[in-house]
């Protein structure tokens, strides 16, 4: 790749050609392969993968002990039980693995974007945005994903309906997470290389999911529900899977629908903008 003073303009418009996805089932063959060789690649070294796994794992359940500790002196946080919190871990924790797992180079957008290597993405016959997403995993993720598998199963109701309700709160979460951080990353299209930002936004949305939204108040929890969405995420287990509150669902699913459009449209609008890295280079 050439120095960031010599890139050149591309000048793409939006959606090509090669943005075409052609029938829904190439789609999701093409996503399934992506994400088998992603796994396959990260279990070469297998141990180096176990404790990958397990060290997030651990780390997690650091932060359970820390919770156990304050409810077995505090019984009650303005309405929120230890249940509660073991489940917004949960949700937070699952929500942050299927993004790192399956989508993990959400929070490396910027990056990509700034150093000019979307140029492999935009050369191959696949939509752009899901290519790129897709063509990352993140090895540790697995172990969020999976504590958050262990707390449903030990804190959640494992029942038809309940594991149902599980399931929805994990892809609204993760789905929050994901586009949250390809609209922060789509900022280095127009503001040039804001891997900084982006990260720090991605974590304010992290640390703040994992907090009772009850201990918010004021302009604070407005923040919370509009400009960091982590509020959608933290809630989920007192206003969904304990007990179903239409107007948070309802204001959960549309936050969902509106960074997504808004994620999407905002990268396709980007790459108008792209500066090519004059990179060449080949992918699977």
């Amino acid at each position: 790749m050439l120095m960031a003073d010599d890139k050149s303009h591309t000048g793409h418009t939006g959606i090509s050609e090669h943005d075409q996805p052609g029938s829904f089932k190439r789609l999701l063959r093409f996503t399934a392969a992506s994400w088998r060789l992603n796994l396959a690649g990260a279990m070469e070294f297998r141990f180096s993968f176990l404790l990958t796994v397990g060290s997030m794992i651990v780390n997690n359940i650091v932060w359970i002990i820390f919770w156990g500790m304050y409810f077995k002196r505090f019984p009650v946080l303005n309405g929120w039980t230890l249940q509660d919190v073991m489940m917004m871990w949960a949700a937070a924790s699952g929500g942050f693995g299927i993004m790192s797992v399956f989508f993990g180079n959400a929070t490396r957008l910027a990056n990509l974007i700034a150093t000019g290597q979307l140029d492999v993405y935009l050369a191959q016959p696949k939509p752009v945005l899901l290519n790129v997403l897709i063509s990352r995993m993140s090895v540790s993720a697995i172990g969020d994903l999976l504590f958050a598998i262990f707390i449903f199963v030990g804190f959640g109701d494992v029942s038809p309906v309940g594991i149902v309700k599980f399931t929805a709160a994990l892809l609204i979460s993760g789905m929050i997470f994901i586009f949250f951080c390809v609209i922060a990353g789509c900022l280095s299209f127009w503001l040039g290389n804001t891997e900084g930002l982006s990260f720090q936004l991605f974590n304010a949305l992290l640390v703040f999911a994992t907090y009772p939204t009850a201990i918010f108040k004021g302009f604070g929890r407005l923040v919370l529900f509009t400009v960091i969405p982590a509020g959608f995420i933290s809630s989920m287990p007192v206003s969904f899977i304990r007990e179903i509150d239409l107007p948070f669902l309802y204001g959960a699913l549309g936050m969902t629908a509106l960074l997504c459009a808004g994620g999407i449209l905002l990268f396709y609008r980007g790459l108008r903008r792209y500066t090519s890295g004059n990179m060449m280079g080949l992918r699977r």
